[in-house]
């Protein structure tokens, strides 16, 4: 019998107030829960403005505990919708100890678990490694009432190592809360051939693995504080695809709102025993990816 779920994926701007901010997103979750949904993703650090543009020490006070006042916010919308949602989140560990985490609460509003971002960026208007300690928790899949999340974070879609520790410890699905978009120093037509790249190597994931991918992603404009540079266009197009890797739904890179896409996590055994790339992994000789380099 088929396992088939809906998800909701939220894609929108933000703005400088962090309750207005807030109260659009659970605005969002609301629909997507009454249009039937029972997973609902975020986009990365969907609380505030994209603030890894500049290096500031105050920024850090954007942080907060797990658990703390986001959780129990939108904990209580999900148990209110009766649904299960994937936050992202700026958490504050300890004094000065910071990662970039993901939060999956349940149904009952309870946190199932939690990720902590591994692979952090530190490039030009992307300095994450000012802020977010590398994650600690390894890549372990988080279950949930509607299935096993294989959640991961932005940066991490690059490493295919990511995805496939997540397929091998029994994720049903693979889940990216995104942050990513152009900078002004590169043409259109190399951030177009970039944002291809980023949405090509997901569905490489969702491939190789036999595994559903969703993918949500940040929209709009958000200035350079420092004003060094025209600051970022994010790239939008948030999607989901099948275990193929054939697109299910997609956003324009402009558009705002919601959009519910049924999955069936069934599919995945079908296609493993078309496609047996996880039967015929060779785990003897791959002493090597342990490596930095091999010369």
């Amino acid at each position: 019998m088929d396992r088939i779920i809906k998800v909701g994926l939220v894609q929108q701007s933000c703005g400088k107030d962090i309750r207005n901010n807030i109260e659009k997103i659970k605005k969002n979750i609301t629909k997507a829960a009454n249009e039937g949904s029972e997973l609902i993703v975020l986009q990365e650090l969907h609380n505030s403005l994209y603030f890894c543009q500049t290096e500031e020490a105050s920024l850090c006070d954007l942080a907060e505990p797990i658990p703390g006042p986001s959780t129990k916010e939108y904990g209580e919308l999900a148990k209110q919708l009766g649904v299960v949602i994937v936050l992202s989140l700026f958490e504050k560990r300890a004094p000065g100890l910071y990662h970039n985490t993901a939060v999956v609460v349940d149904k009952d509003g309870s946190i199932a678990g939690k990720y902590r971002k591994m692979h952090i960026p530190d490039d030009p208007g992307f300095y994450e490694k000012f802020y977010f300690t590398p994650g600690d928790l390894g890549f372990e899949p988080i279950k949930t009432s509607i299935g096993t999340l294989g959640v991961l974070v932005c940066w991490d879609q690059w490493y295919p190592e990511a995805a496939r520790i997540m397929a091998l410890k029994g994720a049903e699905i693979l889940i990216y809360p995104t942050a990513i978009g152009g900078v002004g120093t590169d043409s259109l037509e190399e951030q177009e051939t970039q944002r291809n790249a980023w949405q090509l190597v997901q569905r490489g994931h969702s491939v190789a693995n036999g595994l559903p991918v969703v993918t949500v992603n940040r929209t709009g404009h958000e200035d350079d504080p420092s004003g060094n540079t025209i600051g970022l266009d994010f790239w939008g197009t948030s999607f989901a695809t099948g275990p193929q890797g054939e697109i299910l739904a997609q956003f324009g890179k402009d558009e705002e709102g919601v959009k519910v896409v049924e999955i069936n996590l069934s599919r995945t055994e079908y296609v493993r025993r078309g496609w047996p790339f996880v039967r015929d992994r060779r785990i003897d000789a791959y002493q090597d990816i342990l490596k930095r380099y091999c010369k």
